[in-house]
């Protein structure tokens, strides 16, 4: 299992989930959910098919606003922020289905997450002057620390577009990381990826949590993943949850478990 913050000291408490609701219609997609997240640490939230999972995730970065329920992050209302605006709070997000421009390269592709961090000015970019040109080479920096980071040195010029999904799913991640994130949100990251893959992924999460000081939520499937680097485990199912805790307790609780064997709604 993974470790965060060292056990003597007591982690600041990153995010704060408290009575979430969430109604489509007559129908709750989640029942009250609430738990907390240690500052530098990676929480798993896994469930079978139809759990919520999803839903939650788009309510922590402002896709959904709760029917009730209040999120609070590193003390802020997330739900006052504007949804254009969750990145700028410190909250970096992937997609399931990989989001890249695909005819852009890998580095402009990751240029792109370190400009929505830096931002700019019109006048100054039209015209080019002194502000502008400084802010352009510190982008360039970032992404190309970035590439560095997360080696994808070989195909920083190649187009995302005949990138392996493997890789592809890397560059992802390296432009959700270039927003500067305190909290990053990975959506099933393993989602198409063989076990070699998986294995490297995995590694490369914790290299990201301990290196980069990036506490991590991540939604998947794989359970492997999850429980090999998780330092807490929350398990929905059907809009309610069902277990929170270390890695070695939720998978012999026995909701847990009967919710997985019965499956659950697609």
């Amino acid at each position: 299992m993974a470790t965060g913050a060292p056990s003597d000291t007591v982690p600041e408490q990153i995010l704060s989930v408290r009575d979430v609701v969430v109604r489509f219609g007559g129908i709750y997609a989640l029942n009250g959910i609430s738990f907390d997240m240690r500052s530098g640490d990676i929480l798993g939230l896994i469930g079978p098919n139809g759990a919520g999972k999803t839903t939650l995730f788009n309510c922590l970065s402002r896709l959904y606003t709760p029917s009730s329920g209040s999120i609070t992050f590193l003390d802020e209302d997330v739900l006052a922020i504007p949804p254009h605006r969750i990145a700028d709070c410190g909250i970096g997000r992937t997609f399931q289905n990989v989001a890249s421009f695909p005819h852009l390269t890998v580095f402009d592709n990751i240029r792109v997450g370190v400009h929505s961090r830096l931002g700019g000015n019109f006048v100054s970019d039209a015209l080019r002057l002194p502000a502008a040109r400084r802010a352009e080479r510190r982008i360039s920096e970032i992404a190309g620390e970035l590439i560095d980071d997360l080696e994808l040195g070989e195909v920083a010029h190649a187009p995302m577009s005949g990138l392996p999904f493997a890789t592809q799913k890397r560059v992802e991640l390296a432009r959700a990381l270039a927003t500067g994130p305190k909290l990053l949100l990975l959506d099933e990251p393993a989602g198409g990826l063989n076990h070699d893959e998986v294995s490297a992924l995995g590694e490369l999460i914790r290299h990201i949590r301990d290196e980069r000081q990036v506490s991590i939520l991540l939604v998947e499937h794989h359970m492997n993943l999850v429980m090999s680097i998780s330092d807490t485990v929350v398990v929905l199912n059907f809009g309610q949850k069902i277990a929170e805790g270390a890695p070695s307790e939720v998978q012999n609780d026995p909701q847990v478990i009967s919710a997985y064997l019965g499956g659950g709604e697609a």
